[in-house]
């Protein structure tokens, strides 16, 4: 009845409009209130305790890494590039915007960064060539969940974090998945431009796409000082961002030199302000999630789950669906936190791989992030296309990554092959 109590308090207070951190939180005092069996400082405690974490310090460097190489013009650069490539198919822009996600997602890492960054520079152009902001809206937003899927990953970190999972390992097994999730949006794009008439872009000549590839050489390498770093055991994860937030400063200030020194102490402090939303809704969560594993929520869904299937196949079938609508009401980091510490050992205990594990939960929360009504990419997406979020083209776009997902599911080596590879069991 507890746990019960524990998520009415948690969904009313957000359907009243409470943030959802604060949310998280007052949900969990007042049950402890309620309960009467511990000393209200264990709520400040978990809270600090919580995000004292050397990991969770990968954090803020990724993001001012991306913040960095955003304002150096890398973004402009990759569009580019991805202009080159594929701008002469049909629906050129709009494979474009897909391309240029799958590269701006080795760089950024943060789903929001990249709806935001690629939204506003792309959704006026594909405007302008006669595309729908309906569907150009739902194709950015779609196209961003490849930000935190191919590495580097913020929300990787901090899955590792708090289910003491690999972070390197898990860098690696996004790579495959989120390459295929770029391909399944560019056969929906495909089918659109045939049936709607979309524009082809000029071919463009060899020589050209040389040039575009020199000048964005230096952010496409950003992954591969990565994940070669932590590969190679020469940096661990969290060194690796502080690593690209270094290498973002030497490429805006010294290479591209369209950041000056007086820039820096904005980007950090815009750093330092996105970087506290994660911390407080993860230390939130953190407490919330106290609760839970007190009420034994895992015992109860593990007996719920069995009695329903005991095959883990089916299970795991179970386990997306149910993601699935937690993503539909609940922002993905905090489903994560909430979620991942209590279903993470249930995985252990039903034999799943906990890598491939994260990988699937992982994916299908950043879905969540493209469907209404909680679906902040999509919101983001369409605010810049200014339309409302009930006209956006998204349906054929889930569709399309919920597929690569239950390909994922059944067939593991796409996400497990390159992580005990490279880190052998």
């Amino acid at each position: 009845m507890t746990i019960l109590e524990l998520f009415l308090i948690f969904m009313g207070l957000m359907f009243l409009g409470m943030p959802i951190a604060f949310s998280m939180g007052v949900a969990a005092t007042l049950t402890l209130i309620h309960l009467q069996v511990v000393p209200l400082i264990l709520v400040p405690q978990r809270l600090f305790v919580t995000i004292n974490s050397f990991p969770l310090m990968a954090v803020p460097f990724f993001i001012i890494a991306g913040l960095l190489m955003n304002e150096a013009g890398i973004t402009r650069r990759l569009v580019a590039l991805a202009s080159a490539l594929v701008g002469h198919w049909r629906g050129g822009l709009a494979h474009v915007s897909v391309v240029a996600s799958m590269f701006f997602a080795g760089v950024s890492g943060s789903a929001s960064a990249e709806a935001a960054a690629l939204g506003s520079m792309l959704i006026p152009a594909m405007t302008e060539d006669g595309y729908e902001k309906s569907f150009s809206a739902g194709l950015i937003a779609s196209a961003a969940t490849m930000g935190p899927i191919i590495p580097p990953s913020l929300v990787m970190v901090i899955y590792g974090a708090i289910a003491d999972v690999s972070v390197g390992k898990l860098f690696l097994a996004g790579a495959i998945p989120g390459v295929l999730i770029g391909f399944s949006l560019m056969a929906i794009v495909a089918i659109y431009a045939r049936r709607r008439g979309y524009h082809r872009g000029a071919r463009a000549a060899w020589r050209e796409r040389l040039r575009r590839t020199k000048e964005a050489t230096l952010a496409l390498v950003v992954p591969v000082i990565i994940l070669g770093g932590i590969i190679g055991g020469i940096f661990t994860a969290t060194e690796a961002g502080a690593v690209a937030a270094g290498y973002a400063v030497v490429v805006g200030v010294f290479v591209y030199k369209e950041i000056r020194w007086r820039d820096l102490p904005r980007i950090l402090v815009d750093g330092a302000n996105m970087t506290a939303i994660p911390m407080l809704i993860l230390g939130m969560a953190s407490i919330f999630g106290w609760v839970l594993a007190r009420e034994q929520f895992a015992v109860h869904l593990i007996g719920l789950l069995l009695r329903i299937s005991s095959d883990p196949l089916i299970l795991y079938f179970l386990i997306v669906v149910v993601f699935f609508i937690i993503g539909l009401f609940v922002e993905a980091l905090a489903a994560m936190l909430i979620f991942v510490p209590v279903l993470h050992p249930v995985a252990l205990t039903m034999g799943y791989d906990p890598i491939h594990f994260a990988l699937v939960v992982i994916v299908i929360l950043l879905i969540g992030t493209v469907t209404p009504p909680v679906g902040l990419q999509l919101y983001i997406a369409c605010a810049i296309a200014g339309i409302p979020v009930r006209q956006a083209t998204i349906w054929a776009f889930v569709a399309a990554m919920m597929t690569v997902l239950f390909l994922v599911v059944y067939v593991p080596p796409l996400a497990t092959f390159l992580p005990y590879l490279f880190f052998p069991k």
